[in-house]
């Protein structure tokens, strides 16, 4: 790091004494600045997307969905140990991730619960037992079976 030492007035016949960086410099230290606000708003807008994982609830079930974005699919491994029944939604060979797909979990061919899913994971718990699962995209149906237990249970269009 350099030093800079300044000459005092009476060392330097006709300077007033007061310093003025050149303009790069002026320009170099708002750049930074810009840079470290940009950077601070990254670092808080990271919570921000975990805050969108917020469970829900459809009839006796609490529900979350997400994992599309790498932070998004960390907090949602984290959140499993507190669900019981997954659902994973795909599209085509390579399994691209879907959102938007209508939910609807049957039991005993009554409707318990139907939601719209916001990512292509569904975390879910609520009550023991096995469900007739119906997931609708774009007009196409997907029919399973889920259980306590089953965590990943993939649905593939």
């Amino acid at each position: 790091m350099k030093t800079l030492t300044l000459a005092s007035e009476s060392s330097c016949p006709g300077h007033s004494g007061r310093f003025d960086p050149p303009r790069q410099s002026r320009l170099s230290r708002r750049l930074a600045g810009l840079g470290a606000a940009a950077l601070g708003a990254l670092v808080l807008s990271v919570p921000a997307l975990a805050a969108d994982l917020t469970p829900q609830t459809a009839g006796p079930f609490t529900y979350v969905c997400g994992g599309v974005a790498e932070d998004e699919q960390q907090a949602m491994r984290a959140e499993a140990r507190n669900y019981d029944m997954g659902l994973l939604m795909t599209e085509g060979p390579r399994g691209e991730y879907l959102s938007d797909v209508d939910i609807t979990l049957s039991r005993g061919g009554k409707q318990v619960a139907n939601f719209r899913s916001t990512g292509p994971r569904c975390l879910i718990k609520g009550p023991k037992g096995t469900y007739q699962v119906t997931a609708d995209y774009q007009g196409n149906t997907k029919r399973t079976t889920l259980s306590a237990g089953q965590r990943n249970k993939q649905l593939r269009w």
